[in-house]
């Protein structure tokens, strides 16, 4: 007897799948939004944002004009980290450079700057940098300074070597190592962390619209009068999204990697599992949503506020937490995006396993049991 019912609840269940996955194929735009959204997003952010600074547009007033000063600059615009963009030849110039954005960093290099080298002593050289892209000019002003201390270091060498004194040996021999992102590239770092994003958007926004539409649609009523329970439609309209959110996965892990090339060095099954339990958690927020608002615009925007923003801002996708206040780390805690971030960055440029990440894996876990036991319960009360 247990075994029918159970047969029973099996097939309701399969109905309201088979039901929303023919709604879903036969809806262009969901279909679209679905697939499409994931593929755009990941191809704007993935090119359009960047943490690396390179090529830093730079201007140069050189009021020497002398060997040592050329030789310089030279070091300036040899480097990747700056592209010479103007020689100036007043401070008017230079001014207008940064005003306009010509220039993000100024050297002036003063009149006596060949003489002072000439006689070994300290010649001072301007940089002006614009500072209102603070994260930018702290990076630059630290170019600016490593290229001025390499300068300084091969000049003060060869005149060692040219009047004959023993070469000096340096007191501190620093040989930095990167680990897990050699390269230094920011892609490295920003698509693991967006595939989440992306993920928590699509799952939450999809699922926001689908009871909320059948309400739209005044089918919910048809729905409430047949014997499928409630769980069993909630499974059961899950299901095609959880497929569509799965697929989502597997599209974003292959551009990361045939794309833009990102090292994927840890499990792909972990990757996968830990990726379900997050779809899970998400596509319960969105049925919890759905369940309580009425109207698919209302749903639609409640979807954004709770996934989007708090999955850019607070999960360690872009910022980092342990640079936030200390109220907003707490809050950052409720966030499960930043549990997956941790994850999918552990395993993509880590390569570690549930050895490391099993407390993210099982607070992941833990949401998503509560959230989709949650929108059971509201569901359910609802149906009453």
């Amino acid at each position: 007897m247990k075994s029918l019912f159970n047969d029973i609840r099996i097939i309701r269940t399969r109905a309201v799948a088979r039901k929303e996955f023919i709604h879903v194929v036969r809806d262009p735009f969901s279909l679209g939004m679905a697939i499409g959204m994931p593929i755009m997003m990941l191809v704007l952010f993935g090119y359009a944002l960047t943490l690396d600074v390179d090529n830093v547009p730079l201007a140069v007033w050189d009021q020497s004009n002398t060997v040592h000063s050329r030789d310089f600059i030279a070091q300036f615009s040899g480097s990747r980290y700056f592209s010479l963009r103007k020689r100036a030849g007043s401070y008017a110039e230079l001014v207008r450079a940064i005003d306009t954005r010509e220039a993000l960093v100024a050297v002036v290099v003063a009149r006596d700057f060949g003489e002072l080298i000439a006689a070994r002593r300290p010649a001072p050289v301007q940089v002006i940098v614009d500072g209102s892209d603070a994260n930018t000019a702290t990076i630059a002003i630290g170019y600016a300074q490593a290229v001025s201390r390499g300068w300084s270091e091969r000049v003060r060498l060869h005149d060692s070597r040219r009047i004959g004194a023993a070469e000096v040996n340096q007191p501190l021999d620093l040989r930095p190592r990167v680990w897990f992102n050699e390269e230094l590239e920011s892609k490295n770092f920003i698509i693991p962390g967006l595939i989440s994003v992306i993920m928590m958007v699509i799952a939450g926004l999809l699922t926001s619209l689908t009871i909320a539409g059948e309400w739209e649609r005044g089918t919910m009523e048809q729905l409430v009068s047949t014997p499928v329970k409630g769980t069993e439609l909630i499974v059961g309209k899950l299901v095609p999204y959880f497929a569509v959110g799965m697929l989502d996965v597997l599209l974003t892990v292959l551009m990361s990697e045939f794309i833009f090339h990102v090292p994927l060095r840890g499990s792909v099954v972990l990757l996968f599992v830990s990726a379900a339990i997050f779809m899970i958690g998400m596509l319960g927020i969105g049925i919890l949503i759905s369940t309580q608002y009425h109207s698919q615009l209302l749903a639609s925007q409640l979807a954004i506020l709770v996934t989007f923003l708090p999955a850019f801002l607070l999960s360690g996708f872009m910022f980092s937490v342990v640079n936030m206040p200390a109220v907003v780390q707490w809050v950052s805690y409720l966030v499960p995006a930043r549990y997956f971030v941790t994850v999918i960055r552990g395993i993509y440029l880590k390569g570690v396993g549930l050895e490391v990440l099993w407390l993210d894996v099982a607070l992941l876990t833990a949401f998503s049991a509560l959230v989709m036991a949650l929108a059971i319960v509201k569901f359910k009360k609802k149906l009453a």
